[in-house]
């Protein structure tokens, strides 16, 4: 089950994150759940792997406010780095940034339910 101690453990920044959930814990780790669904998905891998930058970028900025408005940190730096290559359509090794993304990601599935982990 996540708790706001197992995501301090993990990295989180709960004290902002739950700040901007008005300190309502249970808004917080429900918020917490449905962005952790939403990278499990595999829009961001997909669209990284057909080439579509406009698209990645779409999708990276959108999840980027979320896991920031969440201060879920592990997630936020590589998913920053990753917009902002996109955005600014720069080379780069997108690659490495999303399994970064992807691990991080896994990390916390595990504390919410083990089945949402992406392979």
């Amino acid at each position: 089950m996540l708790t706001v101690e197992k995501l301090e453990e993990y990295g989180a920044d709960t004290e902002s994150g739950l700040s901007r959930c008005a300190d309502n814990e249970a808004l917080y780790l429900r918020l917490v759940g449905i962005i952790v669904q939403e990278l499990s998905s595999d829009a961001l891998g997909e669209a990284l792997e057909a080439g579509d930058f406009d698209k990645a970028y779409y999708i990276a900025h959108k999840l980027k406010g979320g896991v920031n408005n969440l201060a879920l940190t592990p997630i936020a730096e590589p998913l920053c780095e990753l917009t902002e290559l996109l955005r600014n359509k720069t080379p780069g090794d997108y690659k490495t940034l999303y399994v970064k993304i992807t691990c991080k990601t896994n990390e916390l599935s595990i504390m919410i339910d083990p089945k949402l982990i992406k392979k």
